[in-house]
C-alpha cells in the first residue's frame, strides 16, 4: 500500500475513533415533559410564593431607590423576570388552557415578573391595515396578563418593539428593518402612531381582569421602545455602501447646530474642518461620514442626540400619564456609552441589556467567539452595572449568555450573584420563553436549542433554576459599599461616539455597588471623579484607607483576584473560576480544576471537565450547614444530536441539528463538613421527578456524582440528610 494510502486510512481511522468518542460524551435527554410536578424538589412556590397583586403591592421606587410595594417602600423586592418574546416560530401566545399551565409553572420556578416583547409584532403579524390587530392573538394576550396576575406575576411591556409598529402589510415585524424607532424622535406622524398604539392596547380593558392593561397595578414597568437610541438604531441599520446615519438627522442636526452657534464662523471656529460647501445659514453642514472617525463634529453629535432623547422620552411619557398610568417608565435599555447614559439621566428607572458571545441569527455561517465571560472578569455585567443611575430602580431586561457557547453554564452563577451584590431590582434572562411544557412541540424555533431559546436548554435551565434561589430568594447580599460614578453632564462627552466607562474602573463592580450619580450630590463619597484619571486599585486602597472595605479583602487586580466586601463572591480570572459562598447557597463555575474547590460546608475535589456546580437549601429557615433537603446542580455542556459546525472549535455552525437534546456526561466528586445518621443522593429529572437514590451512606458525607444517571442525564439531584441526634 503506498504512503498516501496508508496516511489516508489512518487519517480515516483516527476520524471514525474521535467519532466514537464524542458519541461516548454526549448523553441524549430522556425527557418529554418539562411540565414541573406540585412539591417536588424543583417547585419553589412554597420557599418563594408569590403573593397577590392589588394596590397595597404595586410596585414602586422605593425610599432608597429600589423597586419595594406600596404598602412597604422602605423594604426592597427582587423580581426574576421571565421573557416572553414569542412569535408565530415559536407557537405564539398560547391558548386559553395552555395560558394557565405556563403561567403556574412560572409561579412554580421562582417567577414573578414577566416581561411582554415584540407584543406589537404579534397583534399585527399578518394584518395589512394599520392598527387591525389579530383578534385570537388579542385575546389569548389578555388571557395570558391575567394568568400572570392570578399567579402574582407582574408585567413588564414594551411600548414599542418592532421598527414596524402597528403598520400593516409587513412581513419582517421580528427582523431589524422600518424606520419608526428613528422617526419617534423626528416627526409627528411618528409620534402619533406609537400613541395611537398605546392607546388602542395598553388603554384598552382587558375583559378578563375587567380594567384597562396600563391600569392595572400589575403592570409595573412600561419601556417607551425597545432599543431605541439614535445611535443603536443606526448602527443596526448601517449598511456597505450607505451613509453612517440616516439623512432624515440631517436638517434637525442643522437646527440644532444653528441654535447653538448662530453662524457658520462660529461653527467653524468650534470645529476647524468645515467643507467649503457647509453653511449653516443654508442647512447644509453634513453628518459625520464615519461613526468611528473621532471629533468636534462627532462630539456635537452626541449632544445633539442627548438633548433630542431626552426630550422624546419626556413626551412618551407624558402620553403614559395622560392615560393613567401609574407605573414606572424607562426606555434607551442598550448601549451603555456615556452618551446614552445622560440620556437615561432622567428615567423614573434605569434598563439595560446585556450580552457575551452574541449571536446575529440562526442561518448557516452564524458564529461566536468560544470564549468564557470570567476571563474577560465577566465584562458584559460590568458593563451595565456602570451605566445604572444610583437611587434609580435598575431592571436588567435582557442577558444572556449564548447558545452554542460552551462556557455559558457561568450566567447561571454570573449574573444573580453580581446582580444581588450590587442590589439590582429586576433580572430577565432573554428567550422565546424562560421554560417550556414539553420538548417537542412542532415550530421551528422548538425544534432544536438555539440561540435565545433557553427552554429548551437543559444548562441555561439549569442557570435560572439557581438564579431563583441565589437572586430572588436573596441567598447573596447586597454590597455594604456605594462607589459612585460622578458625572457632570454635556462637558463628560468625548469626541468618541463609542466612548463608555473605561474597564479600570468598572472592575469596582466585583468588589462593591458601582453606579453613576451627580458631580454636586457628592458628599465626601470615595468614587470615580471626572475627569477619569483614576483606576480601580486606586479607589480601593482609599476606601481601605477609611475602613469602609476590609484590610483583608482578597481582591488584587494586578492578578486577576476579586472579592466582594461581603465576602461571599471570589472571582478568579486567570484560573477560570467564580466561587459563591452564603449560608444558604454555595457554588462554583470553573472552566479548569486543578486543585480542589472548598467552599465551606461543600467541597468539590475533582471534576473530570468545565461546569457549574452549587448546593441550596430547599428549607427557608435553615441553611446549607442544617438543612435535610438541599438541591445539588451539576450542569457542563448540551447540544442537539446531529449538529455541525465548519471548525474544530465551534465557533461557526452549519446545521443546528435536532431534538433530542444530548448533554456531555461529567462527573464531580464532591465531600460535605456534616456528619450524618444516614444521607442519600437522588437524581430530579428535568420536570422535578425524584428517582431512587444513586449514593448514600452514614457518617461523613461524600460522593460522586455523575449526571449520566439510569434515568437519563439531569443536571438536578436532591441530597436528603438525616442528622445524629
Amino acid at each position: 500500500m503506498s504512503t498516501r494510502l496508508l496516511l489516508a486510512a489512518a487519517a480515516l481511522f483516527g476520524w471514525l475513533i474521535s467519532q466514537v468518542h464524542a458519541a461516548d460524551q454526549w448523553v441524549p435527554v430522556r425527557d418529554v415533559s418539562l411540565e414541573v410536578s406540585a412539591g417536588s424538589p424543583l417547585d419553589f412556590s412554597s420557599i418563594l410564593p408569590n403573593g397577590v397583586i392589588d394596590a397595597d403591592h404595586r410596585l414602586i421606587a422605593g425610599s432608597d431607590g429600589s423597586l419595594a410595594f406600596a404598602k412597604a417602600p422602605e423594604k426592597p423586592v427582587r423580581m426574576l423576570c421571565a421573557s416572553l418574546a414569542w412569535s408565530p416560530a415559536s407557537g405564539g401566545f398560547p391558548d386559553h388552557d395552555g395560558a394557565d399551565r405556563y403561567a403556574r409553572q412560572l409561579a412554580m420556578h421562582g417567577y414573578n415578573i414577566a416581561r411582554l416583547h415584540f407584543l406589537d409584532a404579534s397583534l399585527m403579524f399578518g394584518r395589512q391595515t394599520d392598527f387591525d390587530f389579530d383578534p385570537e392573538t388579542l385575546d389569548r394576550v389578555h388571557y395570558l396578563l391575567a394568568a400572570l396576575k392570578r399567579n402574582g406575576i407582574y408585567w413588564i411591556i414594551d411600548g414599542l418593539s418592532s421598527g414596524r409598529g402597528a403598520y400593516g402589510g409587513h412581513d419582517d415585524r421580528w427582523d431589524a428593518n422600518g424606520d419608526l424607532k428613528l422617526r419617534l424622535h423626528l416627526d409627528d406622524e411618528a409620534f402619533a402612531h406609537w400613541a395611537r398604539l398605546q392607546e388602542k392596547f395598553l388603554a384598552s380593558v382587558n375583559p378578563y381582569t375587567g380594567i384597562a392593561t396600563i391600569r392595572d397595578d400589575a403592570l409595573a414597568l412600561v419601556i417607551l421602545a425597545n432599543e431605541n437610541g439614535i445611535e443603536f438604531d443606526a448602527v443596526v441599520h448601517e449598511r456597505p455602501g450607505k451613509p453612517a446615519y440616516d439623512d432624515a438627522l440631517a436638517a434637525p442636526f442643522n437646527r440644532w447646530l444653528a441654535a447653538r452657534y448662530g453662524s457658520t464662523e462660529a461653527l467653524a471656529k468650534a470645529w476647524g474642518d468645515l467643507g467649503y460647501d457647509e453653511r449653516l445659514e443654508s442647512g447644509t453642514v453634513k453628518l459625520p461620514a464615519d461613526r468611528y472617525a473621532d471629533g468636534p463634529r462627532m462630539r456635537d453629535l452626541q449632544a445633539f442626540f442627548v438633548e433630542t432623547e431626552r426630550e422624546s422620552a419626556a413626551r412618551m411619557s407624558e402620553v403614559l400619564r395622560d392615560l393613567g398610568f401609574e407605573g414606572l417608565i424607562s426606555t434607551y435599555n442598550n448601549w451603555p456609552t456615556v452618551q446614552t447614559a445622560l440620556s437615561r439621566r432622567d428615567v423614573e428607572a434605569v434598563t439595560m441589556n446585556t450580552y457575551h458571545d452574541w449571536v446575529g441569527g440562526y442561518s448557516p455561517g452564524s458564529a461566536l467567539r468560544q470564549v468564557s465571560s470570567l476571563a474577560d472578569g465577566v465584562d458584559y455585567m460590568r458593563m451595565i452595572a456602570a451605566a445604572r443611575w444610583l437611587g434609580k430602580p435598575f431592571i436588567v431586561s435582557e442577558y444572556d449568555h449564548l447558545f452554542w457557547n460552551r462556557y455559558r453554564y457561568e450566567a447561571g452563577l454570573v449574573m444573580p450573584v453580581y446582580a444581588g451584590l450590587q442590589g439590582w431590582d429586576v433580572l430577565c434572562r432573554h428567550g422565546h420563553g424562560p421554560i417550556a411544557l414539553s420538548y417537542g412541540e412542532p415550530y421551528p424555533h422548538k425544534r432544536a436549542m438555539l440561540p435565545y431559546a433557553i427552554a429548551l436548554d437543559p444548562v441555561a435551565r439549569a442557570g435560572e433554576t439557581l438564579s431563583a434561589l441565589v437572586f430572588r430568594r436573596g441567598d447573596v447580599a447586597r454590597s455594604a459599599i456605594s462607589i459612585p460614578f460622578a458625572v457632570r453632564g454635556e462637558e463628560d462627552l468625548s469626541e468618541d461616539m463609542q466612548a463608555r466607562e473605561p474597564e479600570r474602573l468598572t472592575d469596582l463592580a466585583l468588589v462593591g455597588r458601582i453606579g453613576l450619580q451627580l458631580e454636586d450630590r457628592f458628599d465626601g463619597e470615595i468614587g470615580a471623579t471626572q475627569p477619569r484619571v483614576q483606576n480601580a486599585t486606586e479607589i480601593l486602597a482609599a476606601l481601605r484607607d477609611r475602613g469602609t472595605l476590609a484590610s483583608d479583602n482578597r481582591t488584587d487586580i494586578e492578578k486577576g483576584l476579586y472579592q466582594s466586601d461581603t465576602g461571599e463572591i471570589l472571582l478568579n480570572r486567570q484560573a477560570g473560576q467564580l466561587r459563591v459562598s452564603t449560608p444558604m447557597t454555595e457554588a462554583a463555575a470553573f472552566s479548569s480544576l486543578r486543585e480542589p474547590l472548598d467552599l465551606g460546608v461543600m467541597r468539590i475535589e475533582q471534576a473530570d471537565g468545565n461546569g457549574l456546580v452549587g448546593v441550596s437549601s430547599l428549607d427557608a429557615k435553615s441553611g446549607i450547614s442544617t438543612s435535610r433537603r438541599l438541591l445539588v446542580i451539576f450542569a457542563t455542556d448540551a447540544q442537539n444530536t446531529g449538529m455541525i459546525f465548519r471548525d474544530s472549535e465551534e465557533k461557526v455552525i452549519e446545521d443546528f441539528g435536532e431534538l433530542p437534546v444530548q448533554i456531555r456526561k461529567g462527573y464531580v466528586d464532591l465531600a460535605f463538613s456534616r456528619v450524618a445518621a444516614t444521607w442519600n443522593v437522588s437524581p430530579v429529572g428535568l420536570d422535578g421527578t425524584l428517582y431512587p437514590p444513586v449514593e448514600s451512606g452514614s457518617g461523613p458525607i461524600a460522593f460522586r456524582l455523575s449526571n449520566d444517571t439510569a434515568y437519563g442525564p439531569t443536571t438536578y439531584f436532591l441530597l436528603e440528610i438525616e442528622d445524629d441526634g
